[in-house]
């Protein structure tokens, strides 16, 4: 009678022994779907936004102030060219003249 308590007893130590193992395969299938599924939003958070740089030119000169931006649009005026495709703007404060070529036409306008 001991050797069929002893039989029923593995017998029933048995499917508990297994359980856990087969617990431990279920989630390793499971976890690489998981890991998966976080790496996907990881790589959208990558793409981050630029900034822009705020970057101006100022020109003093005896009292005067002007930027690189208002020498550009007073050199595309003073050429007559519509839509120019260079624009070149040299300024020398010595003579209180300003000197550009657009689109291969020269000219001069004073700085102040």
């Amino acid at each position: 009678m001991a050797e069929k308590t002893t039989k029923a007893v593995a017998e029933a130590v048995a499917p508990v022994a297994e359980a856990p193992a087969e617990k431990k395969a279920a989630k390793k299938a499971a976890a690489p779907k998981k890991t998966a599924a976080k790496k996907a939003p990881a790589e959208k958070k990558t793409a981050a936004k630029k900034t822009v740089a705020s970057e101006n030119v100022f020109v003093q000169y005896m009292g005067a102030e002007i930027t690189s931006a208002d020498l550009i649009a007073k050199a595309k005026e003073a050429s007559g060219v519509k839509s120019p495709k260079s624009v070149n703007v040299y300024v020398k404060p010595e003579e209180n003249m300003v000197y550009y070529v657009v689109d291969n036409n020269a000219g001069a306008f004073p700085l102040v």
